[in-house]
């Protein structure tokens, strides 16, 4: 059997799932494994990005993560790995460099590289996916230090993201379910077959074809709270998918019109945040009905209770949206506390509200 048909039969035989551990930042972490015998790392999920990459030797600045440094296999600038990579430069050694940045001023530099990735399976056995393309990275300049995270699984839309480079494989689709950070239980990530497509009570909303590649865009029609409904200036793929954000991002017009509605259903009276991390908080001594919130998206709607909108900060309760005015046209919808999947290759999105993540064969 040809490699590729052998490991398409062994997914579909055997789905492969990663338990996800939501960390006390706010971050989900999912294990996964590197090379040859596998070598087994915590990683960063996000949805919002497509290079996945970890720390390897030799590094010029790596942060400490409790594990030692993955000893990669370097892409030479002549392969087709480094040719199809947009951002792409040489070392004089003629290993292939790759440059990824974030927001906040954070950035990762290092080689491309390509060895086994392996995940967990139902069985307690790993599903490998050979040939898969990642970064190395050498210079990173991220704030993980102490955390234990290897780096960050890319599982955006582009090309070089791990969903993207499997598609065939895992049916161009994956389910995720992310359990809130207070709880000590953790989620799951499942790649392939099993999905969450027909499970009762979840929704689902197209996904919207926008540029760059990387994001997963829907577009956000409305929020209701009660009887009063707020509208975003824009229409068409409006908002993004985002694993590894700790708040929900809107655009500051519709966050005022948002915190409007919330302040009129608490009577309650707002605390500031000493830290201006978020912009509407009560005091956690004081008793608040936070009122259920409603996101109208394109053909369903998305009731999200307290505990996806509210959370304790010390001696506050405050609420995880806030505003932005960087980027006039995207927004980002924080997926903590709910599943949810991506199923590319049918453009579509669903969601499903956590008293079913459960279901999905955990």
């Amino acid at each position: 059997m040809h490699q590729i048909e052998h490991v398409q039969s062994s997914i579909k035989d055997n789905v492969a799932k990663s338990v996800v551990i939501p960390s006390a930042q706010g971050f989900y972490l999912m294990n996964l494994s590197f090379g040859t015998p596998p070598v087994e790392y915590f990683a960063i999920v996000d949805t919002a990005t497509d290079l996945t990459w970890i720390q390897c030797v030799p590094c010029t600045r790596c942060y400490s993560q409790g594990s030692s440094l993955f000893d990669p296999e370097a892409s030479s600038c002549d392969s087709q790995i480094c040719q199809a990579w947009s951002g792409q430069q040489c070392f004089k050694t003629n290993d292939c460099q790759y440059n990824s940045t974030y927001p906040e001023g954070l950035s990762t530099l290092g080689i491309l590289s390509s060895d086994t990735l392996s995940i967990d399976s139902e069985n307690g056995e790993k599903i490998a996916f050979p040939m898969s393309i990642f970064g190395c990275g050498r210079n990173n300049q991220v704030n993980f230090g102490q955390l234990g995270f290897a780096g960050i699984v890319g599982l955006g839309g582009g090309p070089f993201s791990l969903v993207s480079q499997k598609g065939t494989q895992i049916n161009h689709r994956f389910s995720y379910c992310f359990v809130p950070h207070s709880t000590k239980s953790s989620g799951k990530l499942i790649f392939g077959q099993e999905s969450i497509t027909s499970l009762p009570g979840s929704v689902s909303t197209p996904l919207v074809s926008n540029y760059p590649q990387t994001f997963y865009y829907l577009t956000l029609e409305s929020v209701t709270i009660g009887n009063k409904t707020a509208r975003p200036s824009s229409s068409q793929g409006n908002v993004v998918i985002a694993s590894a954000i700790t708040l929900t991002i809107l655009k500051q017009d519709l966050y005022n019109d948002v915190e409007a509605m919330v302040k009129d259903a608490i009577v309650e009276k707002p605390m500031q945040d000493p830290s201006g991390t978020f912009n509407l908080c009560y005091g956690a001594g004081t008793s608040i009905d936070v009122p259920e919130m409603v996101f109208h998206f394109t053909s369903t709607d998305v009731r999200l209770q307290p505990v996806n909108t509210f959370q304790v900060n010390g001696d506050l309760v405050c609420m995880m949206i806030v505003p932005t005015n960087t980027n006039p046209r995207l927004w980002k919808i924080r997926t903590s506390k709910f599943s949810g999947g991506i199923w590319s290759s049918k453009q579509d999105s669903l969601f499903c509200p956590n008293r079913l993540c459960w279901k999905i064969n955990l």
